[in-house]
């Protein structure tokens, strides 16, 4: 089997990876505007699968439905608030779906209009909420501290109500608004690429992680080619990128255990997995994340590792880890945490390999050999 499309699709998104994994090591920065030229041939691609193997107009129309959501989130996430707000993005997000749902199908399912609805009006509100951000109005909503904080969870998790509005019309639509099984891709899509969203605003992901990912599944849904192990039984390509990526990426914590084991570093044993000791005076020519705090008593350096729940704390919040970038571009205003960490003589950092370096080898191997956990359960069970 031989997708065309796909593997279009494909040869775009593997160029675009390994630009982006380089610019990831070299800068620990890439830029959104480097998933263009993918996304461009990659829609393209995916429309011209669904038209070639479903010819549904509609099912074509939830799809960019759910990219336009997605770009038009990032837009919202990344507008400067004195940038003029710009409502015809909102129109288009809000039409496609209303074209969609209600009027490319030949059945429509009235259960959909409470849904629809409720997709109105969440980015509605959200919308005129960014529309109003100015300084001025920032700095009143300072003032009203309740309803800065409700505003400010709302916009933090408003997508999550999209997604699963999303999820919830592709079931519909599948049972009863002519999408049929081939509907299953936009509620997958939905799903999996919402996880990886969330993963990326609680900062647990990168977030060029987090876009490869998600823009994995929009560009190429399914495999382009039959691989070695065979298309496991869903078929969702990026869920077996991810699978891949993970298993790939065990490599690096055992081989990092392994050379502290053989430079003689000690440190708690889940440390010695993920980090390694660097010469405080040193610190800012190496990538990670600082692994201890200091205190300097009368004199005496004192220290502890940061444990895992606080460090889920401050991924979550996206404060009060130390950043060996940070260090090295801002060091007029970590003068004490310089200092601190050159008396310390060594200090732990994390190692810093961006996951979207095993997520391009997941790529890669899906594509050529496959889901290695399918394989895996192939061969335990005999299959």
């Amino acid at each position: 089997m031989i997708l065309y499309p796909m593997v279009i699709s494909a040869i775009a998104v593997l160029a675009t990876l390994v630009y982006a994994s380089y610019r990831d090591i070299r800068e620990r920065r890439v830029p959104f505007r480097t998933w263009y030229p993918m996304l461009a041939v990659g829609i393209l691609a995916t429309i011209w699968l669904l038209y070639d193997t479903t010819g549904n107009t509609s099912l074509i129309a939830g799809y960019l439905g759910l990219v336009a959501s997605f770009l038009y989130a990032n837009y919202l996430d990344s507008r400067e608030e004195t940038d003029p707000f710009n409502f015809y993005y909102l129109v288009i997000v809000l039409v496609i779906p209303a074209f969609a749902w209600f009027i490319l199908p030949k059945t429509v399912n009235l259960s959909l209009v409470p849904w629809y609805g409720m997709f109105v009006g969440v980015l509605a509100y959200v919308s005129y909420e960014h529309y109003r951000m100015t300084k001025k109005e920032t700095t009143r909503k300072k003032r009203r501290h309740s309803q800065a904080n409700i505003n400010e969870t709302l916009d933090r998790w408003y997508f999550v109500l999209i997604l699963i509005i999303f999820a919830i019309a592709s079931f519909f639509m599948i049972f009863g608004g002519g999408w049929g099984l081939s509907g299953l891709y936009v509620a997958l899509a939905a799903v999996f690429c919402g996880v990886f969203y969330i993963f990326g605003r609680m900062h647990l992901f990168g977030g060029a992680d987090a876009w490869a990912l998600v823009f994995v599944a929009f560009c190429i849904p399914t495999f382009p080619i039959t691989p070695v192990l065979g298309v496991p039984p869903i078929g969702f390509l990026a869920f077996s990128v991810l699978i891949n990526a993970l298993i790939l990426n065990l490599v690096a914590p055992v081989g990092i255990f392994i050379i502290n084991i053989a430079r003689g570093n000690r440190a708690p044993l889940q440390y010695m997995f993920f980090g390694f000791p660097v010469k405080g005076d040193m610190i800012q020519n190496a990538w990670g994340f600082v692994m201890e705090e200091f205190d300097d008593k009368e004199g005496t350096v004192s220290r502890r590792f940061i444990g895992f729940k606080d460090t889920l704390s401050r991924m979550y919040s996206g404060e009060g880890r130390m950043y060996t970038k940070d260090l090295r571009e801002h060091p007029e205003a970590y003068t004490t945490e310089l200092a601190m960490y050159k008396k310390a003589g060594m200090v732990w950092i994390s190692y810093a390999v961006p996951f979207i370096v095993p997520i391009t080898a997941g790529l890669v191997t899906a594509i050529v050999f496959g889901d290695f956990l399918f394989g895996i359960m192939n061969l335990i069970v005999g299959g």
